[in-house]
């Protein structure tokens, strides 16, 4: 029904910048939020960002915040993720995900609460 597609994952070094896109596609997705997710080799997956693709509300872990920005164009149906000051812990294969917004967009944050995944997009940054 939803279908995502991630792009721009590549290598780059502390203190660099990096933007990550989205493409989204599907059937009646206004009601969604669009998030991305981050997970290392061994470790769950853990929450980065999201925002609603109708009002645009945004809520970002507090491990980005300030450093990560998430944006969106509806008329590309693309969804953005600008990572900037990058840390080598930032290092993670970063995965776009659709959920629907049933509550307030700070219930959005646990990975359970979306339906539809990309495939992952690896970024490396290097000390």
């Amino acid at each position: 029904q939803v279908r995502l597609v991630e792009s721009g994952g590549g290598l780059a070094q502390t203190g660099d910048s990096l933007t990550l896109s989205c493409v989204v596609s599907g059937r009646s997705f206004n009601n969604y939020v669009i998030g991305w997710f981050r997970q290392a080799p061994g470790k769950e997956r853990e929450f980065v960002a999201t925002i609603s693709w109708s009002g645009g509300s945004t809520y970002y872990a507090r491990s980005v915040e300030g450093r990560f920005g998430i944006t969106k164009d509806n008329a590309k149906n693309s969804v953005y993720l600008q990572m900037n000051s990058l840390k080598p812990e930032d290092s993670d294969i970063y995965f776009c995900a659709a959920g629907l917004l049933i509550r307030g967009i700070m219930t959005m944050g646990l990975s359970n609460r979306y339906e539809y995944w990309g495939q992952g997009t690896q970024v490396t940054v290097s000390s």
